[in-house]
């Protein structure tokens, strides 16, 4: 028999991640010459469900799925501001009857909020993981692109899908088929669940000295206890001098202030991305009180965090 998968789309879903989840499947369909999976598209409110591009497609209502022997909960924007408590109970119960439920893009965080994902391994898009981490600290977050623990599968999004529908249909129907699925896509290069989400570090910031690399290394690892110069500098076997010289010529900025605004951006995501109290925030990346924090976060940014927070919302 055919495998039914739900696809839960939360409003500003984000449609490369649901295309790279689906597709697999209606190829896998065709090059197997039968139908190995069906899919239903689920709404936790509105007929119609738009992405973020605007793009609509149309769903039933979670009570009129059936039996699903897999969900994948599609969600981009803002996750953390999804309170539809029907839909979350309902994960609820699926997750009870033994479904095997996946999260991609911002779905691991609604899958976190109905409380079905403590003590498991878990991975999110890198922009949504602070405030996941902040707000669910019984999740096991990793950075991987995707991870698999029991019946929990989670995925960062983006073109991450492709990799994790081949490890799936290879698990369910066969490395041959998986392979020739990923050939239809031209997706030659099949990333292991371990693969980076993001750049390294010497391409984002275009630096090609390990030194240089080390220390931003330690500074995006360390936001709400900021290293000191001589601290980092002895960690990479640099004077504070040459540190220093290093962030001049290679950065543009003091080490200071490039540590300051790494950490005002970390902020920013958890302003937008979370419920946390401003003055946790503000102590959770390393100000030492809420009005510093906030001085500072108007003068890179222009608004208030409470301004931030409030033009999130709306």
């Amino acid at each position: 028999m055919p495998q039914t998968v739900g696809l839960l789309l939360v409003p500003g879903f984000a449609l490369m991640s649901y295309a790279s989840v689906v597709e697999p499947l209606r190829a896998a369909n065709l090059l197997a010459g039968k139908e190995l999976y069906r899919w239903v598209h689920v709404t936790p409110g509105p007929e119609t469900v738009a992405a973020s591009c605007g793009a609509t497609v149309p769903c039933v209502a979670a009570d009129e799925a059936g039996h699903l022997d897999f969900l994948f909960v599609c969600a981009g924007g803002n996750p953390a501001a999804f309170r539809d408590r029907a839909t979350l109970a309902w994960l609820r119960h699926l997750a009870a009857q033994g479904v095997r439920i996946g999260g991609v893009s911002g779905g691991p965080v609604i899958l976190a909020k109905a409380g079905i994902m403590d003590g498991y391994h878990m991975t999110v898009h890198w922009g949504h993981a602070p405030a996941v981490a902040e707000a669910f600290p019984n999740i096991l977050l990793t950075r991987s692109i995707y991870i698999a623990d029991r019946n929990r599968l989670t995925c960062a999004g983006g073109i991450a899908p492709l990799d994790m529908m081949h490890a799936l249909i290879a698990e369910e129907h066969g490395p041959d088929l998986a392979r020739r699925v990923s050939d239809w896509f031209m997706h030659t290069d099949i990333r292991p669940a371990q693969s980076a989400q993001r750049a390294s570090l010497t391409e984002r910031y275009g630096v090609h000295d390990d030194r240089l690399a080390a220390a931003l290394e330690l500074m995006e690892s360390h936001p709400g206890e900021p290293l000191t110069r001589s601290e980092t500098s002895r960690r990479v076997g640099l004077s504070t001098r040459q540190l220093d010289r290093l962030f001049a010529e290679k950065m543009g900025a003091s080490y200071a202030g490039h540590y300051r605004r790494l950490r005002l951006e970390r902020a920013r995501d958890l302003l937008r991305q979370s419920a946390v109290p401003i003055t946790e925030i503000a102590l959770g990346c390393g100000f030492s009180s809420a009005s510093h924090f906030g001085r500072a976060y108007r003068e890179a940014f222009g608004v208030t965090p409470a301004s931030e927070r409030r033009s999130r919302r709306s």
